[in-house]
């Protein structure tokens, strides 16, 4: 794993010792002397996590954090503070300013390293997200900033062996989450996998049963794999908390819990995952808007070219069959022109609407442009092709198009044209011209009619 860090310390010995630790693993190492050196730097470089240590003069790591974690281009930079400050509340303030955790020197090498690299790997998510939501201009990065803050409780599963702990732990987390508590770590599975939550805690108090294969099959199920967890365990087993995060586990905290850094480390988790949740939504969003047809809801061209290719290869290489049906509404223009695009709009979606209504559950339909639409039928011979496509010429002409605009009912037909894939090896460009050659025959023959391309 490579990634750029920003070791900022106001002694030179200092970040020595960590730059020497990190380039060791093979990172790319950034150092600053000082908060402000520090902001500049992440402002004008990419940086994958920041190193940060509190006691500086100027400013301290506190505002460094802060600042960092108000500024929409860099509030997504990890930050783990390093320092000698060990009491409590320091940890806490830092956690509340928005570090992503807080190592108390002297850090431990291993502990340091599997820290650096879990947080180098949900960066990495999220910036793939953030990358193809950017990309898609659907959020702007003000937005980015924004939703990273929930104006709702967060939903916590806290997976705990012991009733005594179950009720600290809820009792601290009732002010930011509703917290679902279960005793049995496989029905914890389940329930995870079955409803949805933005943080897992697991207690590692069970005296017969491992709690890190709970947190493994929580990250090999495709429900449960992006959800935060958080590991409650001892002081000491260093070993355990490496393996942890090496498993995908998100956030440790030792015991004795501290009701202020349990709230403040599950807040962080539950914020980020609103935050990744938003970016997928955005980013699936974007993938319906691009292959939809803004008017009818159908289907675009640029869908249809793509996967009318795979639905040929499928076909061919099963040896299926496979129709197309290019319909056209007739004489459109003359829509537009004496009622206004407004009525021609009402017709096109009606129109779409027929179409859906009519085709199979298996068939793809498609506004291929202006008044041209087409459906592709899987597994369907010639024969069946033009009794769907009769079907669908009958659905139009049967019943009048609404037209409010105009306060009018407007009697709309359409011709069809189609066309069967050939054994012998075929393209969806030849496919596709020779349905359209089929709907010209249609329109010369006097409209209304369904006319089958020659095989």
């Amino acid at each position: 794993m490579t990634a750029r860090i920003l070791v900022v310390d106001d002694v030179p010995a200092n970040v020595k010792l960590l730059e020497a630790r990190l380039v060791a693993e093979y990172f790319d190492v950034l150092t600053a002397g000082d908060g402000h050196a520090a902001l500049a730097t992440c402002e004008k470089t990419p940086v994958d996590l920041v190193l940060l240590d509190i006691m500086m003069p100027g400013m301290d790591g506190f505002e460094v954090c802060e600042r960092l974690k108000a500024n929409s281009r860099t509030a997504h930079i990890p930050v783990v503070m390093i320092t000698a400050l060990d009491q409590p509340s320091d940890r806490v303030r830092g956690l509340k300013a928005g570090a992503d955790d807080f190592l108390t020197k002297p850090v431990n090498d291993l502990q340091l390293m599997s820290r650096v690299k879990s947080l180098v790997r949900l960066k990495n998510v999220s910036d793939e997200l953030r990358l193809r939501a950017q990309t898609a201009q659907t959020i702007g990065l003000q937005e980015l900033a924004r939703v990273d803050r929930p104006d709702e409780p967060g939903s916590v599963l806290l997976v705990d062996g012991r009733a005594s702990s179950q009720e600290r732990l809820t009792r601290a987390l009732k002010p930011i989450a509703d917290v679902a508590v279960i005793s049995d770590p496989q029905a914890a599975l389940f329930e995870a996998a079955e409803s949805s939550f933005d943080l897992i805690i697991v207690n590692a108090n069970f005296d017969d049963y491992d709690p890190l294969r709970l947190c493994s099959q929580l990250r090999s199920l495709e429900r449960t794999r992006f959800i935060p967890i958080l590991l409650v365990t001892e002081q000491g087993n260093d070993e355990r908390i490496v393996r942890a995060l090496e498993l995908g586990v998100t956030d440790y905290i030792m015991r004795p819990v501290d009701p202020n850094e349990l709230v403040a480390r599950s807040l962080t988790q539950i914020r980020r995952k609103h935050c990744n949740d938003r970016l997928r939504a955005s980013v699936q969003q974007t993938i319906e808007l691009a292959v939809t047809d803004d008017l009818t809801g159908l289907h675009n061209r640029r869908y249809l070219e793509n996967h009318l290719k795979l639905l040929i290869d499928r076909a061919t290489t099963r040896g299926r069959p496979l129709s197309i049906c290019i319909t056209d509404i007739d004489r459109f223009k003359r829509v537009n022109d004496t009622y206004g695009h407004d009525a021609g709009d009402d017709v096109l979606r009606e129109f779409a609407n027929r179409v859906r209504a009519t085709v199979r559950g298996a068939d793809l339909a498609c506004r291929f442009g202006g008044e041209e639409f087409v459906v592709v039928m899987p597994d369907t011979t010639p024969e069946m092709a033009a009794i769907v496509a009769e079907r669908l010429r009958l659905a139009v002409e049967s019943r009048g198009f609404d037209i409010p605009q105009a306060a009018t009912v407007l009697n709309v037909t359409a011709s069809l044209g189609i066309a069967t894939l050939r054994p012998d090896g075929d393209t969806a460009e030849a496919l596709l011209k020779r349905a359209d050659m089929a709907l010209y025959q249609a329109k010369n023959g006097g409209r209304n009619r369904v006319v089958a391309a020659a095989a």
